[in-house]
Order: structure tokens, then C-alpha cells, then sequence
């Protein structure tokens, strides 16, 4: 015996939100507006139904409306979406409904937010097991610099990881060595760029240039963290 877990998030405006779906290359299988909103969207087997909005409105995102979806290859479905979504947007929203987040190197989880916001997690079915405030295998502002990285991909939380970075840049700043103030200094750049303090992120890049780092060490920051150490 089996069973199936389909989940119901909010239409919003209903045309808009399938529309996104699309470009995402779900296959739109349902749309009614009478007498209730409803529609179903599909990719891969995956069913998503969306449903009428409560009473009142408001923000599914604000309401933390959304699902999970297990996937084999976290890599190769954000490239297919960034594909989707740059050719039906000519970008690939990063703020704001609709939005999708950053993917790095060895990633196993990303969050779509639909116009409606609802948020969509797609996570690797062979994703590890995280320890929470950082590896206990670390120490110091790697250990930081890991519980960030927990912060901003697995709990969608940058505002929290942005917080966690800057508290260690400031605790380890006579005991941390160059490379490793230099990775946190790239990810809090990259962090503030996409919360829109451009201030804060070149402030951050000014730093990490004062290390006097090789540019093979910049190379593998820039590696890790992509815009990061950009000048």
C-alpha cells in the first residue's frame, strides 16, 4: 500500500503564479477561477495544487506557507530554473516574489519563493546532516564562518547569517588567520550586495583586499564565494 502527499499552497493573483510555474518548466494540468480559484502544476511526477486565498489576503511568505521536494541533482534543477527564469525575466530574480536563491559549489538545498510567496525548499535526497552552530570539528571563525553557511542555506535565514559574521569578524580579529578573515569578509560581501548595502559590502571588500592574501587564495575565495571578493 501506498500513499501520496500533495500540497495545497495559495494562488495568489492565480494566472500570475502558473505563469511563473512555467517558466520554472512545470506543466500547467488544472486552472479554474469558478466559483473558486484552483489550479495544479506538475514536473517530474511532483504535483503542486494552488488554492483559494484566505479571507483577508496577505502574504503567503509572511504566513510561511510553503512545502518541501525531495530532488536528485540540487545543482542541475537551480541551473534548469535559472535557465527558466532569465529567459522569461531577462534576469534571474534574487529579492522580492518571485526570487530563487543563490546555488554554490557542493550545495545540496535552494528555496524558490512563487509570486504569491509561497516558498518551494528542493533538497537533495542525499543531502548530509548539518550541525547546528557549526561543525564541532572547528574552531574559532571557521566554526563561525560554518554556522553561517548553515544559516543562509539551510534555514533561508541571511539576515541571522550576516548577524553571525559580523559578531566573529569582530570577536577573532586579532587571533583568526588572513585566509580565513578573508572568507568571511567574501561571504559578507556577497550577503550584504543581495540585502542591497552596497556600503557595508564594499567595506567588507576593502578589508579582504587588505590582507595582502596570494591571488591564489583570492582565486579560491572567489571560487567559494562568487562576487564576493570583487573589488
Amino acid at each position: 500500500m501506498s500513499s501520496t502527499s500533495i500540497p495545497v499552497l495559495w494562488s495568489g493573483d492565480l494566472p500570475v503564479t502558473l505563469d511563473f510555474y512555467r517558466a520554472l518548466g512545470y506543466k500547467v494540468t488544472y486552472e479554474q477561477t469558478r466559483p473558486y480559484t484552483y489550479g495544479v502544476v506538475q514536473r517530474d511526477g511532483c504535483e503542486v495544487h494552488f488554492g483559494p486565498m484566505p479571507k483577508g489576503g496577505g502574504s503567503a511568505e509572511e504566513a510561511y506557507v510553503g512545502c518541501l521536494v525531495m530532488i536528485d541533482d540540487a545543482a542541475e534543477l537551480h541551473r534548469a530554473f535559472s535557465d527558466g527564469l532569465r529567459e522569461r525575466y531577462s534576469r534571474v530574480p534574487a529579492r522580492g516574489a518571485p526570487r530563487i536563491t543563490r546555488f554554490r559549489p557542493g550545495q545540496s538545498r535552494f528555496t524558490v519563493v512563487d509570486p504569491a510567496g509561497n516558498s518551494i525548499i528542493y533538497i537533495q535526497r542525499d543531502e548530509p546532516e548539518v550541525e547546528y552552530g557549526g561543525s564541532r570539528d572547528l574552531e574559532g571563525l571557521a566554526r563561525v564562518i560554518d554556522n553561517a553557511r548553515i544559516l543562509r542555506d539551510f534555514k533561508t535565514d541571511e539576515r541571522a547569517a550576516a548577524k553571525v559574521l559580523e559578531v566573529g569578524l569582530r570577536r577573532f580579529a586579532g587571533t583568526a588567520p588572513p585566509l580565513e578573515r578573508g572568507r568571511a569578509l567574501a561571504m559578507l560581501a556577497e550577503m550584504r550586495d543581495v540585502a542591497g548595502d552596497s556600503g557595508r559590502a564594499s567595506e567588507c571588500r576593502r578589508e579582504l583586499a587588505a590582507l595582502g592574501l596570494s591571488r591564489a587564495d583570492l582565486d579560491g575565495i572567489g571560487g567559494e564565494f562568487p562576487g564576493g571578493g570583487e573589488a
